[in-house]
């Protein structure tokens, strides 16, 4: 067993393919921290606080999974939290050639943190949050796509006037 591993995103929002992979990791690690990363770069549909509540929704049942968030270097952050350990999830051929250079580029900087890849259930090998962004953009439904915490966030946000 692995003591803690970190999995970091912008759960932007959170999907189900990001929830088959927290299920995955947490069989696999005595300790999970889902580190959601403040991107000034990005535009994002919820604000960090938003997003922190909706991933401790969806992860309650998980009790060796908690929520975190971080702003700078992922490297930095793991040091921080003195975890050695990355989970990355990996869908296609184009999401690896991103995540190793990625992988390597962490490990150039900090190289006692490892990568550990990890496939979705082929189910949720499409699936991202920008697809997600996309759909609910153009006013489509994303009820198999998101857990419910992100269903009803997203159902109050659209009935605002």
């Amino acid at each position: 067993m692995i003591p803690i591993a970190i999995y970091p995103g912008t759960f932007d929002p959170i999907t189900l393919g990001h929830v088959d992979l927290i299920g995955r990791a947490a069989k696999i690690v005595d300790r999970l921290i889902i580190a959601i990363g403040v991107n000034t770069r990005k535009a994002p549909l919820f604000d960090i606080h938003e997003r922190i509540r909706l991933v401790e929704e969806t992860v309650q049942d998980f009790k060796n999974v908690e929520v975190d968030s971080f702003d700078g270097l992922l490297v930095e952050y793991a040091r921080r939290k003195q975890v050695g350990v990355l989970i990355r999830g990996v869908r296609a051929f184009s999401d690896f050639e991103f995540e190793f250079q990625m992988a390597l580029t962490n490990r150039k900087m900090a190289s006692e943190i490892e990568t550990i890849f990890l496939m979705p259930n082929e189910s949720y090998s499409y699936l991202s949050s920008s697809t997600v962004r996309e759909i609910v953009e153009m006013g489509g439904h994303i009820d198999d796509f998101v857990p419910e915490p992100v269903l009803r966030a997203l159902k109050e946000r659209l009935s605002r006037p």
